[in-house]
């Protein structure tokens, strides 16, 4: 019978766990933790229109911003933490303050068509496609 040690884990790798259990992995694009958080977000498109939607329950509508550039469109606000200042947590899932959501559109759109709406813990941005230019030939 083989007695087996635990590992002893270096003070860098339990900070690590502890900084992932508190404020999450690391966001892929800015390696920042906790400070912005990503909504779960769909992004599908149809034979006019690309459609994009974000799960963002208890926003306020005004602390939302839209924007479009290029073909890049973002999403940002902020989520507001109504709870009272002293509680204990048993699980902790529901993220609080600045979300950002980048989404490269793959065609240009009609960026004077586009239209938001906020429903149900829902933000869909409906993004009509650009229809291709006729240019009539001279003679």
């Amino acid at each position: 019978m083989t007695a087996h040690r635990p590992r002893r884990t270096e003070y860098v790798d339990e900070v690590g766990l502890v900084d992932v259990l508190l404020f999450g992995a690391p966001w892929a694009r800015s390696g920042r933790r906790g400070a912005t958080w990503v909504p779960p977000t769909d992004v599908f498109e149809t034979e006019d229109q690309f459609v994009v939607q974000a799960e963002i329950a208890g926003v306020k509508s005004s602390d939302l911003a839209v924007s479009l550039q290029d073909r890049r469109l973002t999403i940002s606000g902020t989520r507001a933490d109504r709870g009272p200042a002293q509680r204990a947590y048993h699980q902790m899932q529901v993220r609080f303050g600045d979300f950002a959501i980048e989404v490269e559109l793959p065609a240009p759109v009609d960026d004077g068509a586009i239209e938001a709406s906020y429903t149900d813990g829902f933000l869909r941005v409906v993004l009509p496609k650009r229809k291709p230019r006729q240019i009539d030939v001279q003679e």
